[in-house]
């Protein structure tokens, strides 16, 4: 018979190992994220003082240089002009009568939080926008820690975020981008996925859908994830009663119109049709000319114009490695839903992306990708994946930062 101490043993030893679980799902991801802001300032402070001292050309608000600045560089410019002045009514034109590149390119949430940032503290439209996409990223790797934990485990989920925060890309997660709000949201809109908290994706989802494009991916996992859980309950696997139906109808259908709405709303201010289609477009002309939007064609023509036929079985063979990638056991292990949607939001950007230099943000976020065996299957593969990372994001900080806009 158990006696009223070992009760009380057993108790407490319960509420410890609960206490240490909830504390390492929030210090193990903070902990990666604060190393990888050190290595990121650092790299970026780094490359800062040399283009200063040096007299290199770089893109930020020269009229007050400093690191906030240089943090602001590309598409921040078009953050700034947003927070301060809003979007246009009337969409510039070329000399030819098209659509100039413009602010209705890049949608409002972050602008508005860095706005409201700005108001509270005085702060600069630099400072505010540092502060808030940094917090964010911090947010992201706490979610993508969960995420990833709740499909597979602790070894996995401390890596893949491992991976992530310190990725070529990582200092993204610290300059005046929407990208780190955006991987915040998606990723808790996942997380309630997997979690089955259907009317959480809702207004995640709707948030999303005005940070950044892409969240018609969610839609789409919500339903495949639909289609499993039915399937499932016919073979009596998985109860699956009506209230989580309509929940999970009901949010993918408020996603997916959240997720169309903004070219609706570009061409109903400025009284142009396809007006947000115009602007996007307009960033083509510098590397395939002029074109017309066909969906899935837009890496077949970037490929084709820079590298004829050869341009073209290069696709074909990054798609097909996609696939390969997608229907691995250990891809598939990470669960329906994270399958659904990166595979979705991939086939996202085969369908309107043109791949150019910003391909690599873009892909940002898949990055629940790397809790698969593939990069983090032995502590051997994960270290050589990490330092392949942080050995490349100083080159991608010159490639990207001084050469081409992320």
């Amino acid at each position: 018979m158990t006696s009223v101490a070992e009760t009380s043993r057993a108790s407490r030893s319960g509420v410890r190992s609960l206490l240490t679980g909830a504390r390492s799902a929030w210090t193990a991801p903070l902990l990666i994220w604060a190393a990888s802001r050190l290595v990121s300032t650092l790299l970026l402070a780094t490359m800062y003082v040399l283009a200063t001292a040096n007299g290199w050309t770089f893109a930020s608000y020269r009229q007050d240089p400093s690191f906030f600045t240089f943090s602001g560089s590309w598409d921040a410019s078009f953050y700034r002009t947003i927070a301060e002045h809003g979007y246009p009514a009337t969409l510039p034109l070329d000399d030819a009568g098209h659509v100039a590149p413009n602010a209705w390119a890049f949608l409002p949430v972050f602008p508005a939080i860095v706005r409201a940032v700005m108001a509270l503290t005085g702060a600069s439209f630099w400072v505010a926008g540092v502060l808030v996409a940094t917090i964010a990223g911090a947010g992201a790797c706490v979610l993508l820690y969960r995420l990833v934990l709740a499909v597979g485990c602790s070894h996995r989920a401390r890596w893949a975020t491992a991976l992530f925060a310190f990725a070529p890309t990582g200092f993204l997660l610290q300059v005046a981008y929407a990208e780190s709000l955006l991987l915040v949201l998606l990723f808790g809109a996942l997380l309630a996925l997997v979690r089955r908290r259907y009317w959480l994706i809702a207004p995640l989802g709707v948030v999303a859908a005005f940070t950044k494009p892409g969240v018609l991916a969610l839609a789409v996992a919500l339903a495949v994830h639909l289609v499993v859980r039915w399937v499932a309950s016919r073979r009596q696997d998985d109860p699956f009663p009506w209230r989580d139906r309509i929940a999970i109808v009901v949010s993918g259908l408020v996603v997916a119109a959240a997720g169309l709405a903004w070219p609706v709303i570009a061409s109903a201010v400025t009284g142009r049709p396809n007006a947000y289609v115009d602007t996007e477009l307009s960033w083509w002309v510098g590397f395939v000319g002029r074109q017309h939007f066909a969906p899935l064609t837009p890496w077949f023509t970037m490929a084709s114009t820079w590298l004829g036929p050869l341009g073209i079985l290069l696709v074909v063979a990054v798609l097909g490695g996609a696939v390969w990638f997608f229907t691995r056991r250990s891809t598939r292990a990470l669960g329906t839903e994270v399958l659904a949607f990166t595979a979705s939001y991939g086939l996202y950007l085969v369908a309107v992306f043109l791949p150019q230099q910003s391909l690599p943000r873009l892909l940002m976020p898949m990055a629940p990708l790397l809790g698969s065996d593939v990069f983090v299957r032995t502590r051997w593969r994960a270290v050589t994946w990490l330092v392949v990372g942080v050995c490349l994001q100083p080159v991608a900080i010159v490639l990207l930062w001084f050469l081409g806009y992320p």
